[in-house]
């Protein structure tokens, strides 16, 4: 907070600790928007490395946690391989330092339980627990949209959720937040099936070969009980290969959503139908710039792009959406942008999607320590 109890409307100041693709992504975002994100400075291990990230980057960088805890960031993102994640947490909040910890936030479950005995019970003094955790696909401008509609009820009460679109915790944590459901037990039956796929592009760009390669399809049906249930479908790259759609159907009690299609009762008589349309600019004769500029249905709009000008893919939009919220929440002008006690449940559940597909048997996850929070 600012003088006289304003909200400071200074650039919101972030730390990163690991030095690689992902974490230069945070520095391209905080890049685009300098009046909203400044890098406080990024933490690698190599004397080597720290010259380079500073002269590249053009960032301050450090060797360890403490040097960059010292210049005071606002929070923290860990951006480490999995098996560290944990281990920097732990350090981060040691050093009382809010955290905006990469998913998942421990590898397995162990791990997750682990961490959770460690940091859970960790809180920020201005309130909220003190881990938070970087999912953002439920701000993602699609699924913002879709999760409006559901939760002012236009299709009724949500009962079940397909998903074939991103995998395991992310997927898990639009499944969750679209049918309503915490940290309870779920039941998850999954399978894993192989069969040849061209794999035209990856991240490492277009491979110019269509030779059928084997491609595994996972999918797993998720019992939450009272009715609520999930389908999970992903195939092996599906993120990156365009002879692979991606797709959302949330069927509620009184209609339901498939992609951008909703459908639902005007009256006991008649069933209506209605897109919900991006106003997308730069295409054609339109100047405005490449970008996605608000969701509407009916008129009205559901999701709105607060960083115009900055022309910004829908997934860095729904980081830079995260990284705000965070700030917010650490300048105490908003709520926890994703409590670590979510990102273990998201990751709980995908764990137990994969051990179902790999054992043939059904799952049901436990009530585990974080339900409570």
């Amino acid at each position: 907070m600012g003088k006289g109890g304003t909200v400071s409307t200074a650039p919101i100041r972030f730390g990163i600790v690991g030095s690689g693709w992902r974490a230069e992504f945070f520095v391209r975002l905080a890049r685009a928007l300098p009046e909203r994100l400044a890098v406080a400075g990024v933490v690698t291990r190599s004397a080597e490395r720290v010259a380079r990230i500073a002269g590249e980057w053009g960032v301050p960088a450090f060797r360890t946690v403490g040097e960059l805890c010292a210049t005071r960031p606002e929070f923290v993102i860990p951006s480490v391989p999995w098996d560290v994640t944990p281990l920097v947490v732990r350090e981060l909040v040691e050093h009382e330092v809010p955290v905006l910890a990469e998913t998942p936030p421990a590898p397995d479950v162990p791990g997750l339980r682990e961490l959770w005995d460690a940091v859970g019970a960790a809180r920020r003094a201005g309130g909220g627990a003190l881990v938070q955790v970087a999912e953002q696909y439920t701000l993602m401008p699609g699924h913002a949209a879709r999760l409006a509609l559901v939760r002012e009820g236009v299709i009724g009460e949500a009962t079940s959720v397909q998903v074939s679109s991103t995998h395991m915790y992310h997927a898990m944590s639009l499944i969750r937040h679209t049918l309503g459901v915490g940290c309870g037990p779920a039941t998850v039956t999954a399978r894993a099936f192989t069969a040849p796929l061209a794999d035209p592009l990856s991240p490492a760009g277009w491979s110019d070969d269509l030779t059928p390669k084997d491609a595994v399809t996972t999918l797993a049906l998720l019992d939450f009980g009272g009715v609520r249930t999930a389908l999970y479908d992903f195939t092996d790259n599906q993120w990156w290969n365009p002879l692979r759609a991606r797709r959302i159907v949330v069927r509620g009690s009184l209609g339901e959503i498939v992609d951008d299609t909703v459908v639902r009762m005007a009256d006991p008589r008649t069933p209506v139908e209605s897109t919900l349309m991006r106003r997308r600019t730069g295409t054609d004769l339109n100047l405005e710039g490449a970008e996605v500029h608000h969701i509407s249905f009916d008129g009205r709009v559901l999701w709105r792009n607060d960083f115009l000008g900055a022309s910004l893919s829908e997934d860095d939009l729904a980081v830079v959406d995260l990284l705000c919220r965070t700030g917010a929440w650490v300048r105490d002008a908003g709520p926890e942008p994703y409590p670590l006690a979510e990102g273990c449940q998201d990751h709980l559940l995908a764990l137990a999607c994969e051990e179902s597909a790999r054992t043939g048997v059904p799952v049901t996850t436990a009530v585990e320590a974080w339900a409570g929070r």
